[in-house]
């Protein structure tokens, strides 16, 4: 009979996803892992499979923590404060990371999916998927008119996609509260309706 795992899986991945957020893909050696895990290389092995099969674990175990969790405690609320909350968390996480790993999965993006197609299409479907809740945010705020309707829902939700991928990277090396909220206000500005533009500039 084959013996049972002799460790917590789910610690063991949380080791292996910040021994990867820290060293980055390449940089990092099974004999690394196994030495922050505390198991021999064989264990890992003969658990997870190769390097890459490892980092794939724990990318969707960091996905599941980072972006599931997020998407869960925020899509709750109503739909701008939904964005706005995300936003506001993201910049939050990016101030506080004081080693400047930024976000694993943009990583990811920069450092391992331009040369691996399996993770070209993890990557793609994550960044989908965050595209897909800012889109479902901006719809049901065209509906109830708390976001502007004038431009597509699609169009938008790109823009927010491409705003929070700018905030990741660019943290990584200017990590400055200004800069970092200067580059969501005119995104707000954006989703504000038109009528309550129009309401400000009556009372300025």
């Amino acid at each position: 009979m084959a013996r049972p795992r002799e460790f917590d899986e789910e610690k063991v991945l949380q080791i292996a996803v910040e021994q990867f957020w820290e060293r980055g893909y390449d940089a990092t050696s099974v004999r690394d892992l196994a030495q922050a895990m505390g198991l021999t290389t064989a264990s890992i092995y003969n658990a997870f499979g190769d390097k890459r099969a490892v980092y794939r674990r724990a990318l969707d175990f960091y996905v599941e923590q980072s972006f599931g969790d997020r998407v869960g405690r925020f899509e709750q609320r109503q739909p701008r404060d939904a964005i706005q909350a995300f936003f506001n968390e993201i910049i939050e996480r990016s101030l506080s990371d004081t080693r400047r790993k930024g976000c694993m999965l943009v990583n990811s993006a920069l450092e391992v999916a331009p040369h691996d197609e399996e993770f070209q299409r993890v990557v793609s479907e994550v960044l989908r998927q965050v595209e897909a809740f800012f889109r479902r945010c901006i719809e049901a705020g065209q509906k109830d008119g708390s976001i502007d309707g004038r431009q597509s829902a699609t169009d938008m939700a790109g823009t927010l996609l491409g705003t929070l991928l700018g905030i990741r990277v660019l943290a990584r090396t200017r990590p400055e509260k200004n800069l970092l909220e200067g580059l969501i206000r005119p995104v707000f500005a954006m989703l504000e309706p038109e009528s309550k533009l129009q309401s400000d500039q009556s009372f300025a």
